[in-house]
């Protein structure tokens, strides 16, 4: 771990510091990676304290059968910690651009008074493995009331238990008294268990030893904006919403790509930041391996090594926190938003999928899964089934990316349009077809060597495909990559919906092998009848993406339409038939999803109102621009008549529809009056923080910033 001052600084600072040869005693300064998380050799040494072992960690029955051992364990460790704390750890309903955190916790002591007023241990096995809240309080979409508030925390098993500060997190799930998800982490779980099932199902028909089971592994680019913390505090568009609601353009944006992947600047607070959260991130036992600049100017990206679906995607929800916690100990804003600012990029968190059995066979690895079944027919079988339940489910993938924020940005040249189409590369596409039309032949990828003609550099190999950063769902070898989440969203819908739709045709397919069809002619069918889904052009190329919808591959441009397929016939089918979402919880998920939009789309007409009466107004009289103020006041009337309109609607459904509709077409009209306005109002006398000074660290560092660990 980064333990100590001189490391941190040999690591960020002098390369002249490390041996040639990296020696393994260059290695200590990690040795606290984890210390911070009860698993593995931490929990091994601590169980034993107890009679027990980490091993018993690995059995959900635990919680049953040892749930004191192991709570007395966690005491024991929280202690050496320093930590007096606990929390259940939970991740409710429409938190993403709202929520701090997107978790709800509540703190309680570990520790207790007796008679004697001696302190003593108040941390039992039943008080680690189950908790309960109000349910009511959090977004529920009519699951929970104020008569019927009880909200029910169960530990997830599948993620470690961690700490921070002095407070223990046990990742939970979260649900109402009848057993219905109140949470994201719930219907993911039930998706695990339905990809594990019929996954096992396929798989083992295909030759494929599943008896350890199946899971899916992801890992998650995290893209964000560090801005100076100063500008932040003087735009309350950016402090109550997230985006910029209106700002002109500065005279320099992205043209020249001079950002992208350029040094990380010790002139600035950003490396210093991002070092700080690494760290952080390190003593939990996160990996976050990568760190760099994104395309627009002060966007950044970090990205951690693969994991389990459930463990990844409660440390990316942590590293959010983390992030925007330690950009403010560094003077800066962390935007976690999907479009922060107008006409440059905004941020996404691609999710990076893939299948394997529990002991290590990659499932989408052509040359894995023959090793592993000695049957040419395995891996063109699973694909086959994939590529089905992206063609009959694009509506679902669509709806599970429907973030406020992704309105800004599908499409614009930095994430795929809202077409599901999957690309899978010239090779991989040539195999399937010949399969497809009969061949059986063993799937060779081409290999292509680059001989640069110097002596210097000798001939490398590189990737047979090309990358298609232009396809929602592009194959990349061993995964798939659906590019188009948006970077603020807790990531479980999104794999919910993937383990899901796959799951239901794994089912499919092993229904009619058992049934007694050929394996081959089940696939070749269905890739014959989904072939369409598949696309390896320019998805931004309008007319191309004319050409898919012609096809018939799903598109729904509306982020409140697509939200809306969740209690389409089809869905509430598939998600009954695989045990995942009961039709309730997909009706009451859909109300969320929409009342969270709504609230959103309110919350930035009103900073909008706000912004004009009392910046843009101001400003053009103090100027003597007064040629627009009545322009202004008459979109500060339009602006509360759609706000009124919106409350006046009935449905959820009603209401987002119309603040759709404020967003994208009133919104736009009037930012264009603002924009245009602050464009001939003297500097100092526009009192909101220009796209200038918000987005050009590089340019606007007026002090000396230290190295992280000084």
């Amino acid at each position: 771990m980064l333990a100590s001052t001189a490391a941190v600084k040999a690591l960020a600072r002098s390369e002249a510091t490390r041996t040639a040869t990296r020696a393994m005693a260059s290695l200590a300064a990690y040795e606290d990676f984890g210390k911070n998380v009860f698993t593995g050799k931490v929990a091994d040494e601590y169980l034993k304290k107890h009679g027990a072992s980490g091993e018993i960690l690995k059995d959900p029955a635990w919680t049953v059968n040892s749930a004191d051992t192991v709570a007395n364990a966690v005491f024991d460790w929280a202690i050496d910690r320093g930590a007096n704390v606990y929390c259940h750890w939970f991740q409710p309903m429409a938190a993403s651009g709202v929520r701090h955190g997107l978790t709800g916790q509540v703190h309680n002591m570990m520790l207790e008074f007796d008679s004697n007023m001696e302190v003593k241990q108040d941390f039992k096995g039943k008080t680690l493995v189950k908790g309960e809240t109000d349910g009511s309080s959090y977004p529920n979409g009519g699951l929970r009331g104020t008569h019927q508030a009880g909200g029910y925390l169960a530990v997830d098993t599948s993620s470690p238990i961690f700490c921070r500060g002095d407070t223990i997190f046990i990742p939970s799930a979260f649900v109402s008294y009848y057993g219905a998800a109140l949470d994201e982490k719930t219907p993911l779980l039930r998706a695990n268990a339905a990809i594990d099932k019929e996954g096992s199902r396929l798989f083992s028909l295909l030759g494929l030893d599943t008896s350890a089971g199946v899971q899916t592994n992801i890992g998650l680019e995290q893209e964000i904006f560090l801005i100076p913390r100063d500008e932040y505090y003087r735009r309350p568009d950016l402090q109550m919403t997230g985006r910029t609601i209106m700002g002109r353009n500065a005279p320099r944006g992205q043209e020249m790509c001079d950002h992208y992947m350029a040094p990380l600047s010790s002139a600035t607070a950003a490396l210093a930041c991002m070092q700080e959260i690494q760290d952080e991130a390190w003593r939990l036992g996160i990996p976050l391996k990568t760190r760099h600049r994104e395309v627009a100017p002060n966007q950044f990206e970090f990205a951690p090594l693969y994991g389990t679906n459930t463990t990844q995607i409660d440390q990316n929800v942590m590293v959010m926190q983390i992030i925007e916690e330690t950009a403010a100990k560094h003077g800066l804003a962390a935007l976690l938003q999907e479009k922060p600012f107008n006409d440059v990029n905004g941020s996404g968190k691609h999710n990076n999928w893939s299948i394997a059995t529990r002991d290590g066979v990659q499932v989408f690895s052509p040359d894995a899964v023959l090793k592993a079944t000695g049957n040419d027919v395995a891996f063109p079988v699973i694909m086959a089934a994939v590529i089905s339940a992206v063609d009959e489910h694009g509506d679902l993938m669509r709806m599970a990316i429907a973030s406020p924020g992704n309105d800004f940005r599908l499409g614009a040249c930095e994430a795929p349009p809202a077409i599901v189409s999957t690309y899978l590369g010239d090779d991989m596409t040539n195999y399937l077809e010949a399969f497809m039309n009969g061949s059986s032949a063993k799937y060779e990828p081409g290999k292509k060597t680059l001989d640069l003609g110097t002596r210097e550099i000798m001939p490398f190999e590189v990737p047979a495909e090309d990358r298609n950063r232009t396809s929602p769902f592009p194959y990349g070898g061993a995964r798939f990559e659906f590019r188009a989440v948006g970077s603020a969203q807790n990531v479980s819908l999104v794999n919910t919906v993937l383990n899901t739709i796959c799951a239901e045709k794994f089912a499919e397919f092993a229904d009619k092998i058992e049934g007694g069809a050929d394996p081959a002619d089940v696939a070749r069918e269905s890739l014959k009848k989904h072939w369409k889904v598949i696309f390896n052009g320019d998805n931004y190329d309008e007319s191309n993406q004319q050409m898919l919808t012609d096809r018939g591959v799903w598109r729904i441009d509306s982020g409140v339409e697509a939200i809306a397929r969740l209690t389409a016939d089809k869905n509430i089918a598939l998600f009954e038939k695989m045990g995942v979402f009961t039709a309730d919880e997909l009706a009451a998920r859909q109300d969320v999803l929409h009342d969270h939009y709504t609230g959103t789309v309110e919350m930035e007409a009103l900073c909008m109102i706000d912004m004009i009466n009392q910046h843009v107004i101001p400003s053009c009289k103090a100027a003597g621009v007064t040629g627009t103020v009545s322009e202004l006041e008459s979109a500060v009337s339009t602006l509360k008549d759609a706000v009124a309109a919106i409350h006046a609607a009935e449905s959820s459904l009603d209401k987002a529809q119309l603040s759709r509709t404020l967003r994208l077409e009133t919104m736009i009209d009037i930012r264009a009056i603002c924009d245009d306005v602050e464009g001939i109002i003297p500097a100092d006398m526009w009192t909101l923080a220009t796209y200038k000074e918000l987005l050009f660290l590089d340019q606007h560092t007026v002090t000396e910033p230290e190295y992280f660990g000084e």
